[in-house]
């Protein structure tokens, strides 16, 4: 996630938890406390590291396939992981390798 839309969803949030004013100066905040959450903001977002399910494996030939049909669980399998690993990733998240 971009540093911009990281701070677009802070600047969102802090009106529920303060009055403060969020006026920048530079990368910061001028309120010292304001500039706390956002550095604490940020920390979180860098802090978490999701942990998809191991790709499967891939199956074996049954002896008696007339065609590649026994591929399609485990192709949905692995397109799924893949998606869900580039939303966490959209979100600003990482995900463990």
């Amino acid at each position: 996630m971009s540093d911009d839309k990281m701070r677009t969803e802070f600047e969102a949030w802090l009106p529920t938890v303060t009055t403060v004013a969020r006026d920048r100066r530079g990368d910061g905040y001028l309120d010292n406390y304001v500039g706390l959450m956002w550095e604490t903001w940020k920390a979180s977002r860098a802090a978490i590291v999701v942990e998809l399910p191991p790709s499967p494996d891939v199956p074996e030939d049954p002896e008696d396939a007339f065609d590649d049909s026994h591929m399609d669980a485990y192709h949905s399998a692995v397109q799924m992981r893949e998606g869900c690993s580039k939303a966490i990733t959209a979100a600003g998240l990482k995900v463990k390798p």
